[in-house]
């Protein structure tokens, strides 16, 4: 069946607790999960896994709570922590036959990767965060000017009723403003792709509302666990970000480094939406990794 990726195909898996996540396949070799960011789904990721495709396994979910997958009620801050999100990552690979895999996420997708990196250091072959912070270090690092640039996240930390009721009544207005202010290259992101993760956003109001509310509560709390218990990250690992640090005030390697003791980090010129902004280089930071 064709999808939402030319020359993919889709498949609907159950997870956990019967979670169903829609997820595009394509190519053969050794895999490679790539999990999208907020507010997009796995189409997010076209032409990045067009390119890996022609050598590997590439798999891109939609994340719990996003595009066509499951959205459970999120009453429960377990329902959408990202160890339960990285759980259905993990699931998700062993129930296509890849017990190991390299798993590459952005924004959103990348906190779950790196949960999934701390969590199942047995299954995660390399790691590759784009355009993130750790969620510990996020927090840390968002006061004064910088919680102008966050207010979104500082909204859907709010109890449940007022940000869904806010968000809910002008969604369009809401997750376009991210996709219009975060973007470098106003053609990066063309009006179908618009239109589809506008109305994908729309239609998953609670649930994306859930998932930022964990990352204000039950994702630090498994952080700073995490940290104090000196845990890092097994695996190679490449992250490559806007250069946030230096208008905010925060060293992003350094903070990384923390994190990962084999690290490569690296900023670039585009935008957030760097899959779509600069494919070939996202590619090619992939490419990188599955190398070491």
């Amino acid at each position: 069946m064709t999808t939402i990726i030319p020359d993919f195909t889709d498949e609907r898996i159950t997870v956990a607790d019967g979670v169903q996540l829609q997820v595009s396949i394509g190519g053969s070799g050794p895999p490679v999960v790539l999990l999208h960011g907020f507010p997009q789904t796995r189409l997010m990721w076209a032409r990045v896994a067009a390119e890996l495709a022609t050598d590997h396994t590439v798999i891109c979910p939609d994340l719990r709570g996003y595009g066509e997958s499951d959205k459970p009620a999120g009453t429960d801050p377990t329902s959408y922590s990202k160890r339960t999100m990285a759980a259905d990552v993990v699931a998700l690979a062993a129930a296509l036959g890849h017990p190991r895999f390299a798993l590459v996420g952005h924004d959103r997708g990348a906190l779950v990767a790196f949960r999934a990196g701390l969590d199942h250091p047995g299954a995660i072959t390399q790691l590759a965060c784009l355009d993130v912070l750790a969620t510990l270090d996020m927090w840390d690092v968002m006061h004064g000017a910088s919680a102008a640039v966050g207010f979104h996240l500082y909204l859907m930390a709010q109890p449940p009723g007022l940000p869904e009721a806010l968000i809910g009544a002008c969604p369009d207005a809401f997750f376009g403003h991210f996709l219009d202010v975060w973007t470098k290259d106003p053609n990066a992101i063309g009006a179908q792709a618009r239109a589809h993760y506008l109305r994908a956003s729309a239609a998953a109001v609670p649930s994306i509302v859930a998932d930022f509310r964990a990352s204000a509560g039950i994702d630090v709390d498994h952080d700073r666990a995490d940290r104090d218990a000196g845990r890092t990250l097994r695996m190679p690992v490449s992250v490559l970000q806007q250069d946030w640090g230096a208008a905010l005030g925060y060293d992003a390697a350094q903070l990384w480094g923390a994190w990962a003791p084999d690290l490569v980090h690296r900023t670039t010129d585009a935008g957030h939406f760097m899959a779509e902004e600069a494919p070939a280089e996202v590619a090619a930071t992939i490419r990188d990794l599955l190398a070491r």
